[in-house]
C-alpha cells in the first residue's frame, strides 16, 4: 500500500508503506521464518547494502552477512520481508483500489487464521463467512499451524477458480464454495444521520481513499441542503493503508497544525506533515470511532485529529502500529525488500508504536458491537441512529465545555 517517493542516491525509488499486523489475505504478507530463499551474490550485496543504510535501527555489522542473509530477514522486525513478483503485484493491486481474491481479512490467532471482516460486495460477503470466524481447510488441505503466507500460496495456486472452504463458527463446521473474482475497494461509506449529522465509515486507506471522502462529504452537505452539524468517523476494523491517504484526509478537517512526523536514520525519513488552511466542515465538531483493530494510516488519522483537539476519539485502544515501511526495487525491480526505515510520532510527539491510541471516551465493546457498520447503513434502524446522534449531542456538549 504505497504512500510517498523518496529519493536515493542509487536512482532507486522508495515506495513508503504502511501496513498492521491484522492483515488481509490478499496481502499476501510473507512470514519471513518460514520462507528460505537462495539469493543470488547480487540480491545479498542489494540486501545488504539497504539494511545496512536504511533500517530503522542501526544493526550490529556482524549480523550483516552475506552468507547468512535468510538469517538476517528472520531477525528484523515483523513488517520487513522480501516480496516476489506476486506480492508485488498484490500490493500495486490492494494500493490502487482493487484485487482479484475472496474478499477475507484475516488474523493468525492461537495457530489458526481468525476471519475479522469481509469485503462488502465480494465472494465473502455474499457467501455468508462471518467475522470470527476460523479458516479449517482450503481446498481439503487442513491449515492449523500453517503461516499465512502458505495459506495466501495455497490460495492462489488453485486450479479451478471455485476454492473450497472449511470454517470454525461456534464448534460447528460449515462448507463454503466461493469463486475468486476482481474485488473493487470501495472504501468508503457515508450516512446522513437526524439532525445534520453525518457518518463516514472508511474501512482502509488506498490511492483513492481522499477523493472518496471527500465527495462522500460533499454530497452529505448537498442532501443536508446546509453546512452539516457534525460528523461521525468511524474508523473500526480499519487496518490502514497508505500514509498520504491519512495525511490528506487529515487535513480535510484541520486549518493548521502537524498531522504526524516520521523519524529514521537516514535524512529523508525525516519529516514533518503539516496541515493547510481549510477546514471542510468549518469546525463542527467530529468524533472518532476506533477499537483495537484500528491500526496504522487509521491511527495516523484519529491522532492527528486528537492531539489537535479537532475531535473526541471515543471506543477501545486501538492497535499500535506505528512504524513506516519503504518499498526498495531489487535487481530489475520484479522483487523488492519491504524494509521499516522510520518510526511516525503524533503532533504531541507520541509514538504509539506498541501502545495505541488512548481514545478520550471509552466505550464498552457490548455498545460498539451493537453499533455495526451493517446496522448503521440500514436506513430503517433507528435505534443505531438515534444512538449515534446521541454520540455527536455528547461531543458538542464536550466541547463546549472545554472553551
Amino acid at each position: 500500500m504505497i504512500t510517498t517517493h523518496y529519493p536515493l542516491k542509487n536512482q532507486h525509488s522508495f515506495f513508503c508503506f504502511i501496513l498492521c499486523l491484522f492483515l488481509f489475505l490478499w496481502t499476501l504478507e510473507l512470514n519471513a521464518s518460514a520462507v528460505k530463499r537462495n539469493f543470488s551474490e547480487e540480491e545479498s550485496n542489494e540486501i545488504l547494502f539497504h539494511v545496512h543504510a536504511y533500517y530503522v535501527d542501526d544493526l550490529p555489522i556482524s549480523d550483516l552477512s552475506k552468507a547468512n542473509v535468510n538469517h538476517l530477514l528472520e531477525h528484523l522486525d515483523s513488517y520487513s520481508k522480501y516480496l516476489d513478483e506476486n506480492d508485488l503485484e498484490a500490493l500495486f493491486s490492494a494500493a490502487n483500489g482493487h484485487y482479484t481474491g475472496l474478499g477475507i481479512e484475516v488474523e493468525e490467532q492461537n495457530n489458526t487464521l481468525l476471519i475479522i471482516n469481509t469485503l462488502p460486495n465480494s465472494p465473502a460477503s455474499r457467501s455468508g463467512l462471518q467475522k470470527g470466524d476460523r479458516l479449517i481447510a482450503v481446498d481439503g488441505q487442513h491449515i492449523a499451524n500453517k503461516p499465512l503466507k502458505y495459506v495466501s500460496d495455497l490460495l492462489r495456486s488453485a486450479k479451478d477458480s471455485t476454492i473450497a472452504l472449511v470454517i470454525e463458527r461456534a464448534n460447528t463446521e460449515l462448507e463454503f464454495a466461493l469463486q475468486r473474482e476482481v474485488i473493487s475497494l470501495d472504501t468508503v461509506t457515508s450516512q446522513l444521520l437526524n439532525r445534520g449529522i453525518g457518518y463516514i465509515a472508511i474501512t482502509s486507506f488506498n490511492n483513492h481513499t481522499y477523493h472518496d471522502v471527500a465527495r462522500h462529504l460533499s454530497a452529505l452537505k448537498s442532501n443536508y441542503g446546509k453546512r452539516l452539524r457534525g460528523l461521525i468517523l468511524d474508523l473500526r476494523d480499519n487496518p490502514g493503508g497508505t500514509l498520504n491517504s491519512a495525511v490528506a484526509i487529515s487535513d480535510l478537517f484541520l486549518d493548521a497544525g502537524t498531522i504526524v512526523t516520521t523519524k529514521g536514520r537516514f535524512f529523508d525519513a525525516n519529516h514533518i506533515y503539516q496541515a493547510q488552511r481549510g477546514d471542510l466542515l468549518k469546525g463542527a465538531p467530529i468524533a472518532v470511532m476506533i477499537n483495537e483493530n484500528s491500526a496504522s494510516a487509521a491511527e495516523i488519522l484519529a491522532g492527528a485529529l486528537q492531539d489537535n483537539r479537532r475531535a473526541l476519539v471515543m471506543g477501545a485502544r486501538s492497535f499500535g502500529k506505528g512504524s513506516v515501511q519503504s518499498l526498495i526495487p531489487l535487481g530489475e525491480g520484479k522483487t523488492a525488500l519491504k524494509l521499516t526505515t522510520a518510526k511516525y510520532y503524533t503532533p504531541s510527539g507520541r509514538s504509539i508504536d506498541g501502545i495505541g491510541i488512548k481514545p478520550d471516551v471509552e466505550v464498552n465493546n457490548d455498545l460498539l458491537s451493537q453499533l455495526s457498520k451493517a446496522v448503521i447503513m440500514d436506513e430503517t434502524n433507528q435505534t443505531a441512529e438515534s444512538e449515534l446522534t446521541d454520540v455527536l449531542v455528547k461531543l458538542d456538549s464536550y466541547l463546549l465545555a472545554e472553551k
